[in-house]
């Protein structure tokens, strides 16, 4: 039995209101002039790798990390260095507050009904996710933190995602073994092979174009050699599916 289903957040059960170097290029028109969002994409997705490399967990705290993402995102897409340093602190504050809630993020179609469908069932939800503390008020905006128990941030537990450690906590909290666990997510690494790790049941999420924005800002879109055999859903509904011929067994 499936007694507990577990999310990771972006892309899985929200996603952002505009692509993210878009809002980033909002942001950023009024301090450092018009950036081509084509550069600011590209500039993002180094700094975001680049620092979750360097200090992962969000060490040092999430609002220094994101000010060196934004910092080196700004510079890279070919702003001056110096008007960056004279309004980084207009732009860090703006663009943190953005993504603290519906302003930055709004939820997928199926994700409200998915929730409430599994409370119906008496089947737990929880959240797993490598975001910082910010997702707490974004879930809490869209109405849905309510239906998340237990919820597992990367930069309060300091562990991140595919760790077994945050996987089998999550477990422990919801008082479910892990296989009575079920992980939905994204990503191939975080979130699926992490979770089958940790010898829970794992789904790979593969939304469709015309579910939202499917731009990946910081992973590459997988082919379908790399997915051939895995168990892969391509909406929220296919995860209610699935759960219910596991508990039909």
């Amino acid at each position: 039995m499936i007694r507990c289903v577990t999310f990771d957040a972006l892309h899985t059960l929200i996603t952002p209101c505009k692509p993210i170097h878009v809002q980033y290029s909002e942001v950023f028109r009024p301090y450092l002039g018009a950036l081509p969002p084509d550069a600011i994409s590209r500039s993002f997705k180094l700094a975001l790798r680049q620092l979750q490399a360097e200090k992962p967990s969000y060490r040092a705290g999430a609002e220094r990390w994101w000010n060196d993402v934004i910092s080196r995102t700004a510079i890279g897409a070919g702003a001056d260095a110096q008007a960056v340093e004279k309004h980084l602190d207009s732009i860090v504050p703006t663009l943190m507050k953005r993504f603290s809630s519906r302003e930055g993020y709004r939820l997928f179609g199926d994700t409200l009904e998915t929730l409430r469908t599994f409370r119906s069932m008496g089947v737990r939800t929880g959240l797993i996710t490598n975001a910082d503390a910010r997702i707490v008020a974004v879930l809490e905006d869209l109405g849905v933190e309510e239906y998340l128990s237990p919820v597992l941030i990367s930069e309060t537990e300091r562990v991140e995602k595919p760790s077994l450690s945050i996987f089998l906590a999550a477990c422990a909290r919801a008082r479910v073994t892990p296989v009575e666990t079920l992980h939905v997510g994204d990503d191939l690494k975080d979130d699926y092979l992490g979770a089958e790790n940790a010898g829970l049941y794992a789904l790979l999420l593969r939304r469709t174009r015309s579910d939202g924005d499917r731009e990946r800002e910081n992973t590459k879109v997988l082919d379908a050699k790399t997915i051939k055999g895995l168990n892969v859903v391509n909406d929220l509904y296919d995860v209610v599916a699935w759960v219910e011929r596991m508990n039909m067994k």
